[in-house]
C-alpha cells in the first residue's frame, strides 16, 4: 500500500505495523501537519529492557517524519498495573517507589529523542498530574458513562484472563477505562492525536479513540505493533540470565551488545529494520549475506543497536571486547568477571556469581546439560575449582553468556 505521509511509509517500510484504525485518514493527516502522537510506559522497575524497545523506537520514527514524540509516564496508572494479557495482578507499588522509577526511566528517552520547546521536540509527562486529582463520583459521571461493560468483558486482554478462571480484581479492570482517559487528557492539554503501543494495547487505544469522539467530538488514531518474537518463537528480550535492561548500571554494555551478536540468522534483517537507523538498502544487502558472512551483519546490528542505547564510545568498546576476546582469545575488560581468591572458586559459585545461574541446582542443570564451558571447553565436573594463574579464565553458559574468573 502506498502512503502520502513519510510516517506511514517510514513505518510501514520497516515493519512497525500490526493495526491502525483509519489509515487513510491519519495518513492524510500526517501529510499536512505535525501529528503530536504517544506512548505509555508505566514504571515498573528502575529501567525499562529490550521488550519495550519497539515502542521507543516508534516515537523515534515519528520524530524523524517531522511528527511530535509525547512520552507519557504511567506515575497514575502504575499505582494500579496493566493487566493486558497478565496471569495476576502485579505487585503494587508504593508511590515513592513509583516516583524513584520514572525518574530512573526518564534518562532513556533522553538518548532516543530530542526534548524541547520546538513543534517536533519530544515532551513528558506524567498521568498522575490529572488521575490523582479526580474525584470518584464526577469521574464516574463524566467518563464512566461512556463504558459498556458487555463490551470490556469482550476484548481479549480480560477475557483470556475470564476465561482461564484467573481473578481479575475491580482494580485492575478500572485500568482500560484511566487508559482511554489519557488520551482525552492528552488531545486537550497537548493536542495529541495519535496514541501507539503494542498489539495488546489495541483494545484500551479503541476505547480511547471512542472516549475522545463521545467527550469532545475529537477525531484521534491509534496505530498497534506487532509481537516481537525471535524467529524460534521465543520472545523478545529474555535470556538465560534474565531481562536484558536498557541501562547499563542494570546490565553491563558488553552484555547489551552481546545480546544483539547473537541474534538468530533469520532476525537479522528485521531486527536492523526495527531497531537501527541504517538506511533500508544497506539493510537489505546485509540481511542477504552468504553463509557466515551474516556475523559481519550482525556485529553491525549489535553496534548500531548499542550506539543508540548506551552511546558510540561504548558501543565501540564493546564490539573491540568481543574481537579480542573471541577472535584474539583475550580476556576482555568489559565482560563480567569475578574473583577467585587465593583458594580458588567453585565453578558452581562462578556461574552464580557472574550471574549465569540464578541457584546451585540451575548452575548443576547447565553443568550437567554440556551448557558451561571453560576456556571453550566443555565443563563435565560439578566440583571443579578454578584457579586462575597467568591468565585469567573465560567461563561461558551457553553461546551467549561469557566471563571472566580473575586471581
Amino acid at each position: 500500500m502506498t502512503h502520502r505521509s513519510d510516517l506511514l511509509t517510514v513505518l510501514q517500510e520497516r515493519g512497525y505495523v500490526h493495526q491502525m484504525t483509519d489509515a487513510a485518514a491519519l495518513d492524510a493527516l500526517a501529510a499536512t501537519q505535525v501529528v503530536p502522537g504517544y506512548i505509555g510506559f508505566d514504571p515498573t522497575a528502575p529501567s525499562l529492557h529490550v521488550g519495550s524497545l519497539v515502542q521507543i523506537m516508534l516515537l523515534r520514527r515519528l520524530q524523524q517524519t517531522g511528527h511530535k514524540p509525547i512520552v507519557l509516564m504511567g506515575g497514575g496508572t502504575g499505582k494500579i498495573g496493566d493487566p493486558s494479557f497478565k496471569d495476576e495482578a502485579r505487585k503494587l507499588l508504593a508511590a515513592d517507589g513509583i516516583a524513584i522509577n520514572v525518574a530512573s526511566i526518564k534518562r532513556i528517552f533522553e538518548r532516543f529523542l530530542t526534548f524541547g520547546d520546538g513543534p517536533t521536540d519530544a515532551i513528558m509527562l506524567d498521568n498522575a498530574e490529572w488521575l490523582d486529582r479526580l474525584e470518584y463520583i464526577p469521574f464516574l459521571r463524566e467518563v464512566g458513562q461512556h463504558f459498556s461493560v458487555n463490551r470490556m468483558l469482550s476484548f481479549d486482554s480480560v477475557k483470556l484472563r475470564l476465561d482461564r478462571e484467573q481473578s481479575l480484581s475491580f482494580l485492575e479492570f478500572n485500568y482500560m477505562i484511566l487508559q482511554g482517559y489519557d488520551f482525552v487528557e492528552l488531545s486537550r492539554r497537548a493536542g495529541c492525536r495519535l496514541q501507539m503501543g503494542g498489539s495488546d494495547q489495541w483494545g484500551n487505544i479503541v476505547n480511547g479513540i471512542e472516549l475522545a469522539r463521545r467527550m469532545d467530538g475529537t477525531e484521534v488514531f491509534g496505530v498497534t505493533t506487532p509481537l516481537i518474537t525471535t524467529a524460534d518463537g521465543g520472545k523478545m528480550g529474555k535470556t538465560m540470565a534474565g531481562a536484558v535492561w536498557l541501562h547499563e548500571d542494570q546490565l553491563p554494555h558488553f552484555d547489551y551488545w552481546q545480546f544483539w551478536r547473537n541474534t538468530d540468522d533469520r532476525d537479522v534483517g528485521r531486527f536492523l529494520r526495527l531497531f537501527t537507523d541504517l538506511p533500508l538498502d544497506e539493510i537489505a544487502r546485509l540481511e542477504s549475506l552468504p553463509g557466515a558472512e551474516i556475523n559481519e551483519a550482525k556485529k553491525i546490528l549489535a553496534t548500531e543497536a548499542t550506539a543508540m542505547c548506551r552511546g558510540r564510545a561504548a558501543a565501540e568498546d564493546a564490539a573491540e571486547t568481543a574481537r579480542r576476546t573471541f577472535e584474539e582469545g583475550g580476556s576482555g575488560e568489559a565482560l563480567p568477571q569475578i574473583a577467585a581468591g587465593a583458594d580458588g572458586i567453585g565453578v558452581v559459585d562462578a556461574l552464580i556469581g557472574l550471574g549465569f545461574a540464578k541457584s546451585r541446582g540451575e548452575a548443576r542443570r547447565l553443568i550437567a546439560g554440556g551448557g558451561a564451558r571453560l576456556d571453550g571447553e566443555k565443563v563435565t565436573d560439578e566440583g571443579l575449582t578454578l584457579r586462575p594463574a597467568a591468565q585469567p579464565l573465560r567461563l561461558s553458559a551457553g553461546k551467549k553468556l561469557h566471563g571472566i574468573v580473575t586471581n
